[in-house]
């Protein structure tokens, strides 16, 4: 177990490429903090995962059903492999931390409080969201000092990769469609542009202890900016427009509008326009399940008894 004798002696240790264990005597001002990050991605991860579901039987064909299952299943998978990273910080255990979540007293990602209207958004979602989603993945993945959370994410991040590669198949299929299948997906770009520019949040603040303990290892505007580097001219070239106005190129570099954040503060305040169906589906299959976990914890503690016997 490794011990620190203060703050500057801990950031000693992490600027010199330290990896912190769950069994080290970190400072509860690293603990919280990575805690609330990896729990954030947890709750992310698992309503990522059901808004998947729910396009399960609305997918068109076997083969697309096959794969959202799939993914469906890569989602909650990695939800409870965060959840018990999280778990073994000992801020929150799991039950606390979905009982949480299922309230409304914690948080995720903005791009899980908004509607998929059309097949043509489930596409978005895959082809954007996914993208700017492995972004921010790989972005902690690549100097996370915190290891069990470097550990996880390296599963996480190859299959997110998966998923954006699939998302790429799809719209491919769409842009070499219909007149009526391309209008659908620029109808659905209109819509999760700029939740999906907007998943980087705002500029990250000046002294950002998760910048400065290496949980994160590039600033959020940074991030987004290289995105929009990446996939304003992929979507143009597909033949889309993007929905923004004032985007302009300027020394070779795409610039994007000025981002107005208050409707993005009021989403993660779960004040989005889907953020109340999302949670209470959510609230509800774990209340139907309740009699699961009691009828294992009833199991378990009758097999620790005999055992004791």
């Amino acid at each position: 177990m490794k011990q620190w004798s203060d703050l500057d002696d801990f950031q000693s240790f992490i600027d010199t490429g330290g990896m912190v264990e769950p069994v080290d005597d970190m400072p509860d001002e690293y603990r919280n903090e990575v805690f609330r990050f990896i729990e954030f991605h947890a709750n992310s991860e698992l309503m990522g995962g059901l808004t998947e579901r729910d396009w399960i039987p609305r997918a068109p064909g076997l083969r697309l059903k096959q794969i959202f299952l799939a993914k469906t299943q890569d989602e909650i998978g990695h939800a409870h492999l965060l959840y018990m990273v999280a778990a073994d910080m000992g801020v929150k255990n799991r039950t606390e931390m979905l009982e949480d979540l299922y309230d409304g007293r914690s948080r995720f990602h903005n791009v899980f409080h908004y509607q998929a209207v059309t097949w043509a958004d489930q596409i978005a979602i895959a082809y954007l969201v996914d993208a700017a989603a492995l972004a921010s993945q790989r972005s902690v993945f690549a100097n996370c000092t915190y290891g069990p959370y470097k550990r996880v994410l390296k599963r996480i991040v190859a299959e997110e990769g998966f998923h954006m590669r699939h998302g790429e198949e799809m719209l491919l299929r769409l842009a070499e469609g219909t007149d009526i299948q391309r209008q659908m997906f620029q109808e659905a770009l209109n819509r999760w542009w700029l939740p999906s520019v907007q998943l980087f949040g705002p500029d990250s603040p000046e002294n950002d202890p998760l910048l400065r303990w290496k949980i994160k290892t590039e600033r959020n505007e940074d991030l987004r900016h290289a995105y929009v580097q990446q996939y304003v001219p992929l979507l143009q070239g597909y033949g889309f427009e993007i929905p923004d106005p004032d985007l302009r190129q300027v020394d070779g570099q795409w610039l994007i509008g000025d981002i107005d954040w208050e409707p993005l503060k009021a989403t993660m305040r779960n004040g989005g326009p889907d953020s109340r169906r999302r949670i209470e589906t959510a609230a509800n299959n774990w209340a139907d399940t309740a009699w699961v976990r009691e009828s294992l914890a009833a199991a378990v503690d009758r097999t620790q008894r005999e055992a004791a016997a």
